[in-house]
């Protein structure tokens, strides 16, 4: 028999890594669409971690977890495409550095 923390512990070095590129992007990043994926590659390391662990326990909740996660990020970039294609028409531009506020 296979020893599964050995096998899911590769799962979490993933994991981490996927959230470490996902937060680089977040914190260094201008453009809108470029910070929006960022933010999904967060949302999925999370969802390799809630699946690892659903599975190294033998328990569904991981899974439904990530489910929820799933449908979050579908609803966030739903919503945050929708907020920068009203951008784009304003200020013609969905750079960030530019957007200060949104008045206007």
């Amino acid at each position: 028999m296979v020893d599964l923390t050995l096998q899911t512990s590769w799962y979490f070095i993933l994991s981490t890594a996927m959230f470490g590129v996902g937060l680089y992007g977040v914190l260094s990043q201008k453009s809108g669409i470029r910070l929006l994926m960022s933010i999904e590659i967060m949302l999925n390391a999370a969802n390799i971690n809630f699946v690892a662990f659903g599975a190294m326990y033998g328990q569904a909740t991981g899974f439904v977890y990530a489910l929820f996660v799933i449908a979050i990020a579908a609803a966030e970039a739903t919503v945050g495409l929708a907020i920068f294609v009203n951008l784009f028409r304003v200020r013609r531009t969905i750079d960030l550095d530019q957007i200060k506020t949104l008045q206007g």
